[in-house]
């Protein structure tokens, strides 16, 4: 069971973010999904595990977050370096809830899921679908 909630549980918060996001419409969508990446660069603050660390990676956060606002490729490099803060403060064992020690491990989980789904252009799951599928040629015509 502790495998299912480190491991598997925030693959599947990743993909229901993905999921929920994409009832959003464009441009919206993108928009608020960097609003949530600039949040997220700023989640430590409070706890200050990194010390004087935090203020820097939350200014540079900010920034990507800011670029994000017209591009879905620089929020899914907030999520991957939100990715990175994560695997740093689980590895000093300041995890991003205080009483939930593998909540950083379960972040460094779901955030690369989101970070995918941002670099893959934050599509719809039909949008996904439909991009995968090759458009099929008719058959020729027989010979006469």
């Amino acid at each position: 069971m502790p495998y299912l909630i480190s491991y598997v549980l925030p693959i599947g918060i990743g993909v229901l973010y993905a999921l929920l996001m994409s009832l959003i419409h464009e441009p919206h969508r993108r928009r608020v999904n960097a609003l949530m990446v600039a949040g997220a660069g700023a989640a430590y603050l409070s706890g200050g595990g990194m010390g004087g660390w935090e203020f820097p990676f939350t200014a540079l956060v900010t920034y990507v977050a800011y670029r994000g606002l017209d591009s879905w490729t620089f929020i899914g490099i907030g999520w991957l370096l939100h990715t990175a803060w994560d695997v740093v403060h689980h590895l000093k064992g300041n995890p991003l809830i205080p009483f939930a020690h593998d909540s950083s491990l379960g972040c460094a989980i779901c955030d690369p899921v989101i970070a995918l789904w941002c670099l893959a252009g934050g599509r719809t799951p039909r949008e996904l679908f439909r991009l995968r599928r090759r458009p099929t040629s008719p058959d020729p015509a027989p010979a006469s």
